[in-house]
């Protein structure tokens, strides 16, 4: 299985199975919020600037292999002022004159181990900075698909206690009637305004939730949404595998942004012990030189001269002693080297366990979904039966207000669920280094139009 098999899973695992109604209004979704944030986050920006900033690491790999052409020039006045005690008269010579002088080198290394290993490195640099920037993509996505399902949950938590609210409310008023003509006792009226007030409270804290909500996903993309799109009522999930754990496992060993990543260090790494101990070896070099000096006189002679000279050749330099570093230097890096390797290990350890978390969690949500469906329905049946009951008078109040809590109970833990199963799935992508914007047009597929009940 390759990551083709992983965009299926994800496809499949979000089935949209009907849309709502009409649009009545427009609501962001999650692509549009996304393309908000990759162009607002700070931290986003940060390692697009350092994945610019490691693409030059090529051209300057390369400028170590490349000749280097030096030109140097300069110019200059002197004065003499000379007495000279010669006999029978004495000689007094003062006179200015001017030198003018101009080089121009070109090296061309031939064989500088050093550098060829170098210009090596910068394509694993290149490489490191690479899976750095895909890794910080997929976590932006992951950052503000959760804060996206963090505001939705949000409502959905505001909506059903003020649906909960409205529900106690209709109970009280129907244990005050009950009360008022001798068919209840206060005991029902007391239980119900109990109740009422606590939704009341929930409601406070509700709407505190959303608020912080709305900030969390205001920090990321630098704006305010007057809605965002809710997921569809029927969306179905279909649970993954169990048999194909292994499969997944091995891929995010092998493909995964953090584990590419540190491969590419643990080859930085050995080509540094490789530069390391070529500090030992000779460096050849093609050097050729032009130069030219014009003097209107030196101190010897009032006569001016024009020369130049061209000079062509190889030049060899052989380190021979260095005080032990370079050697040094060589069993640090190896040193390295071995740390590298044993990070490489953890990290690929460290990833399976990631699979293997998100996998079992996004098969438990599926399932958590499916069983609180059901319970939802069943939920739903048993207040049904309590409302009936207490009409004829088989049951009391409480039952209908415990009744009530456990359908807008199990109502809450399902919205949370169909969030969470959705946002394991998308760690799952990630985990396996498989994570782009295909997959949250995956996930706007379940998002469904705004209508007047969802707004």
């Amino acid at each position: 299985m390759n990551s083709i098999l992983a965009r299926r899973a994800l496809r499949t695992a979000l089935l949209f199975a009907a849309a709502l109604s009409a649009i009545t209004g427009h609501a962001a979704n999650l692509m549009e919020v996304y393309h908000d944030a990759a162009g607002y986050d700070a931290q986003f920006a940060a390692a697009r600037a350092a994945h610019a900033a490691a693409q030059e690491k090529i051209t300057q790999g390369r400028a170590l292999v490349l000749p280097s052409v030096t030109l140097s020039a300069g110019a200059s006045r002197s004065k003499l002022d000379a007495d000279l005690d010669t006999a029978p008269t004495p000689i007094n010579d003062k006179r200015d004159f001017d030198t003018n002088s101009y080089t121009l080198a070109l090296v061309q290394p031939l064989y500088r181990k050093q550098n060829f290993v170098q210009y090596s490195q910068a394509e694993f640099q290149v490489r490191q900075a690479g899976a750095a920037f895909a890794a910080a993509r997929q976590d932006l996505i992951l950052r503000v698909s959760q804060a996206y399902f963090d505001v939705l949950a949000a409502q959905d938590g505001l909506t059903l206690i003020r649906a909960q609210k409205a529900a106690i409310a209709e109970q009280l008023a129907q244990a005050k009637r009950s009360f008022e003509v001798g068919a209840a006792t206060i005991t029902d009226t007391h239980e119900a305004q109990a109740r009422y007030d606590l939704a009341q409270a929930q409601e406070i804290t509700s709407q505190n939730t959303l608020e912080i909500a709305k900030r969390v996903l205001q920090q990321l993309t630098g704006k305010t949404y007057d809605a965002l799109q809710p997921l569809g009522e029927k969306t179905t999930l279909a649970p993954l595998k169990p048999d194909e754990l292994p499969t997944w496992v091995d891929l995010g060993q092998k493909q995964s942004y953090t584990v590419l990543a540190q491969e590419a260090v643990v080859e930085l790494q050995s080509l540094e012990v490789d530069r390391n101990r070529a500090g030992n070896y000779p460096t050849i070099d093609f050097v050729a030189s032009y130069s030219g000096i014009d003097q209107s006189g030196t101190v010897l002679t009032p006569i001016g001269s024009r020369l130049t000279l061209g000079t062509v050749g190889v030049q060899l330099n052989m380190p021979l002693y260095a005080g032990g570093a370079i050697t040094s230097r060589t069993r640090e890096s190896a040193a390295l080297l071995d740390k590298a390797r044993a990070d490489l290990a953890a990290v690929r350890r460290q990833q399976a366990l990631a699979v293997e978390q998100s996998f079992l969690n996004v098969i438990s949500g599926t399932n958590q979904v499916t069983a609180l469906e059901q319970a939802l329905t069943s939920s739903e049946s048993a207040l049904a039966s309590n409302k009936l009951g207490y009409d004829v008078g088989v049951r009391i109040n409480i039952d209908v207000l415990n009744a009530q809590q456990q359908v807008f109970s199990t109502r809450r833990e399902l919205s949370a669920a169909r969030y969470n199963t959705i946002l394991q799935q998308l760690r799952l992508q990630a985990a396996v280094g498989d994570l782009n914007e295909d997959d949250i047009n995956l996930v706007n597929r379940v998002l469904a139009p705004l209508t007047t009940s969802a707004r």
